[in-house]
């Protein structure tokens, strides 16, 4: 198939295919007339791309991840970013949950304890400074 039926199976634009070949994720065939040509492996590699992007990772880490044509041949790259995506869904989980509790309140958010919770939860403690006084980003500074 060409670039643009390529690009159209998937609903992408045929630069982001011109684009992951630069990168050297996609190695399409040619034609007699040097025309991209694409085929089934082509197909799957995209659709592995596209999951890979869906997972969060980026051309340079599918690229490493792609480039023996198994991914698994990496598992420290893939352990990384299972911790890395544990660590957003927490993160999005508390998120989903304070944004429901805050649906469900009929108090307003301001004054809601549970908020209040939460926010406070979210503040740092103040950062000791190597001269011995407080981070100024504390509220606090040297007399």
């Amino acid at each position: 198939m060409t670039i643009g039926d390529l690009a159209h199976r998937f609903g992408l634009a045929t630069h982001v295919l011109r684009h992951w070949e630069t990168m050297g994720l996609l190695a399409p065939g040619r034609d007699g007339a040097g025309k991209r040509r694409y085929g089934q492996a082509d197909l799957m590699r995209v659709a592995l791309i596209l999951m890979g992007k869906e997972a969060g990772f980026g051309l340079r880490q599918l690229r490493t991840l792609l480039g023996t044509g198994n991914p698994m041949d990496h598992p420290e790259h893939l352990r990384r970013h299972m911790a890395e995506l544990d660590e957003r869904i927490a993160k999005a989980t508390a998120a989903r949950q304070l944004i429901a509790h805050a649906l469900s309140c009929p108090m307003p958010f301001d004054d809601c304890p549970h908020a209040r919770e939460q926010i406070a939860a979210r503040i740092p403690p103040p950062i000791p400074s190597t001269t011995g006084a407080l981070d100024p980003r504390a509220g606090l500074v040297e007399p």
